[in-house]
Formats: structure tokens, sequence, C-alpha cells
């Protein structure tokens, strides 16, 4: 693989409110105030029809791919990386625009954009050390990392998309999508899973099942943090090979989960299969999966990646 450049930059326009577009003005400035040259490294704006093309060439050209937006466009890179084995070795960082930010806050990147400002963090990305870091197949075919859900915040998630897109929420900004966030909740904070079966194999192959009607939430993670920052799995390892699965029976276990952790309702699985309605409220990464995984779904691992972190 000939690798032409150190790094390269992939960054989604409209993330955090226009932001991302913020960051394409100043990187020249950044990188040249830190010596690299123009040849060294690369920057462009991610194209919804042709960023899988994009992935792909930034992966096959560079020594590091950093994504500036949100867990969304993380996750689009992740993808690429498990269906084409042959990148494994190119490491990947993360410029946090997004909403929930999950996997930048796990990985000291968000407070370190947040509190330092973007040239901090790019500063400190360009030289800083990576880690392994476990990928997750869902069905097959699309990548997770960070967490799955289905049930109230799936829902909510749903419903905060729709009225995104139909222009329900004015502005674009961080702070307003939050606040929508909480409308959301109080809206939908009944919803309950109509139907569904759990299935979680463990480390030593055993394998148990758990009823999913009339539950809350399903919520299974890979990382130490969910839904902006909250910590309902406890201790975590990213790149131990095994999920955290918590079944939230109740509005109230929900909200005591992502205040002070679930502790010893949490399983340990390698590998889950969730069978639920074909028209359940379903969330992969913070992105609304409502309507495109067929049932049952099944979630295994993917392989490892080298993130960079802080």
């Amino acid at each position: 693989m000939a690798v032409s450049k150190k790094i390269h930059f992939l960054i989604n326009p409209v993330s955090g409110g226009g932001q991302g577009k913020v960051v394409f003005e100043f990187l020249p400035e950044i990188m040249r105030s830190m010596d690299f040259k123009e040849e060294e490294w690369q920057r462009e704006f991610s194209v919804y029809e042709t960023f899988e093309e994009q992935v792909k060439e930034a992966l096959a050209s560079s020594e590091c791919v950093i994504a500036v937006g949100g867990d969304g466009t993380a996750t689009a890179v992740f993808s690429v990386l498990l269906s084409h084995q042959e990148f494994k070795d190119v490491k990947i960082g993360i410029i946090p625009l997004g909403t929930g930010n999950d996997l930048a806050r796990v990985l000291n990147l968000y407070d370190a954009l947040a509190n330092r400002g973007l040239l901090y963090i790019v500063r400190k990305l360009v030289s800083a050390r990576s880690r392994n870091f476990d990928l997750w197949k869902v069905n097959g075919k699309f990548a997770m990392s960070n967490y799955f859900s289905a049930g109230v915040d799936a829902r909510i998630a749903h419903d905060f998309n729709r009225d995104r897109a139909e222009g329900r929420i004015k502005g674009n900004s961080v702070i307003k999508n939050k606040l929508h966030y909480v409308k959301r909740f109080f809206a939908d904070k009944d919803y309950r899973l109509r139907t569904g079966e759990l299935r979680t194999t463990d480390k030593q192959g055993e394998t148990k099942i758990f009823p999913l009607e009339n539950n809350c939430s399903i919520i299974i993670g890979n990382i130490p943090s969910y839904a902006s920052g909250t910590n309902p799995f406890g201790k975590s390892d990213i790149a131990d090979g095994l999920l955290e699965v918590l079944l939230v029976k109740s509005l109230k276990g929900f909200l005591k989960a992502i205040s002070i952790g679930a502790g010893k309702s949490v399983i340990k699985a390698k590998k889950v299969e969730i069978s639920l309605a074909n028209d359940e409220f379903i969330q992969l990464d913070g992105e609304d999966f409502s309507g495109k995984l067929e049932m049952p779904i099944h979630i295994e691992f993917g392989g490892m990646v080298k993130m960079l972190y802080l």
C-alpha cells in the first residue's frame, strides 16, 4: 500500500451547526504553524453520495485519517475499515463536532476541543499515541463503535431526527439540539418495546435468553459513554472483545442507569442476537436505524482499529 500523506482530514461540513466549514478554513494556517508541507496532508469535505469512496482513497493514501464531525461521521469511516482489512494499520482520529460525541469523550478528545480549542486538538492529534479499539458488525455489514439501542431512547432519537428534517428545530447549534432532545424525552417517555427477545452469549459460550416485551429499552455498549456522556455500563474496556448489555425494565430504571449506572445488572457478552418487531425504533451509534435492519439482529466482533487518544 503506497502511502503518500501523513494526515487526511475528512470533514462533515454540516456538523455542529456548520463548524466543519470553520475547521476546513483554518486547517491550512494550523498545519503551516506545525511545519507541515502541503504535500504531507490533505483536507476535504465529505460528500454523502460518494463518502465510501472518499474514505477508501483516504485510507489507502494516508498514515492517519481524521474524521471531523459527529459520531455518524466516524462510524462511516469504521464501516469501510471493517470491509477493507488491508487498511487496519491506518490510525484513526476524531475532531468531535456532533451532538453526542460519545467516542470522543472516551478518548479525551471532546474536552480538549471544548476547553482548549481547535488549534490545541489538532496539534495534539498529529502527535498522539494510538490504542486498540474494538469494532462490531451488525448483521454482517454495519459497523458499531459506540452503542446499539431499541426502545424509548431510540424513539426519542427518531422523533428528534424527524423534527430536524421537518424544520421544527430552529437553528442547528449543539445546545439547541440538546434542548430539543429533552423536549422529545417528555413527549416519548411512555414508549415501551412491544415484543421481542434477547439472546446473549458470554466468553465461555453460555447463552441466556431474556424477554423484551414491555421493557423500556435495551442498550448494548462498546464504550463507557452513552447519550452525550452518561455511563450506564460502569467499568468498560474498549479493547476486550466484549459488549456491555443492559436491559432496562422501566423509565425509573432508565433514569437511574444514565445517572448513576446500572451496576450488577450489566451483562457481559461476546455476541448478541435481538428479535424485535420489524418497525421497532432502533438507533446505532446515535443514528436512527429504524426500519433499516432485518430481524433478528446479530451483533458480533468485527475487528480492531488503532484510535488516536489524548
